[in-house]
């Protein structure tokens, strides 16, 4: 049985704008400057793990949960009505299922949307987990996270494909032994031949992984 692990914001479904707003609205908001790369460094991290590097980085005058729940009412209404599935993700979910794969998500996004989102789109009861880094009390740039989760599904890190848009987050997992697979997302566009080389597959559209063998 082919075991899949899928980051859920531009791998499942088509958020990243959403989510890039929704965080930078904070920064704007309080006049902050920051560099190009900012959104590779904080989509690993998950919300708490981006507020406290917003507070670190930039001197904000927050607490941590506190703007965590910004972030939250700032993103709110996108996932819970609006955020779309990326091309073939559902049809491509629902082969997979019917070949017996086992499928679960592990997101730096917290369940109130996380789940919200899935279960609008007819998708939650498809995967045997769903899990936000709120879980593990870590982040997805942390190796231990994968090692927790291939524990927690009974498999060899080595035995399990994670798919991320995010190129650290693959890195990540390679650094843990799991396989790695990059996911086309135009927040990453930019990223494709990078992460060609830092994973072990990569493919433009979901379709893709029905003739994928790991």
């Amino acid at each position: 049985m082919k075991t899949y692990l899928f980051d859920f914001d531009g791998t499942l479904v088509d958020s990243m704008p959403s989510f890039i707003a929704g965080v930078l609205k904070v920064l704007d908001s309080h006049s902050v400057k920051y560099n190009d790369d900012i959104i590779k460094i904080i989509t690993p991290l998950g919300f708490l793990g981006t507020a406290e590097y917003f507070i670190k980085e930039f001197n904000l005058d927050y607490g941590g949960e506190e703007l965590v729940e910004i972030f939250k009412a700032n993103m709110r209404d996108e996932y819970f009505y609006r955020i779309p599935a990326k091309n073939n993700v559902i049809k491509t979910l629902k082969a997979l299922k019917e070949r017996g794969a086992s499928l679960n998500v592990l997101t730096a996004s917290p369940h109130v949307t996380l789940d919200a989102c899935l279960k609008r789109l007819e998708v939650f009861d498809l995967f045997d987990n769903v899990w936000s880094c709120d879980d593990f009390a870590t982040t997805k740039a942390d190796p231990e996270i994968y090692k927790s989760v291939a524990k927690k599904l009974n498999k060899k890190t080595q035995e399990v494909l994670f798919l991320d848009d995010n190129i650290f987050a693959n890195q990540t997992a390679k650094k843990a032994d799991m396989k790695s697979c990059g996911v086309y997302d135009e927040s990453s566009k930019d990223m494709v031949e990078e992460m060609k080389e830092a994973c072990d597959y990569y493919i433009f559209d979901f379709n893709e992984l029905l003739d994928l063998e790991f």
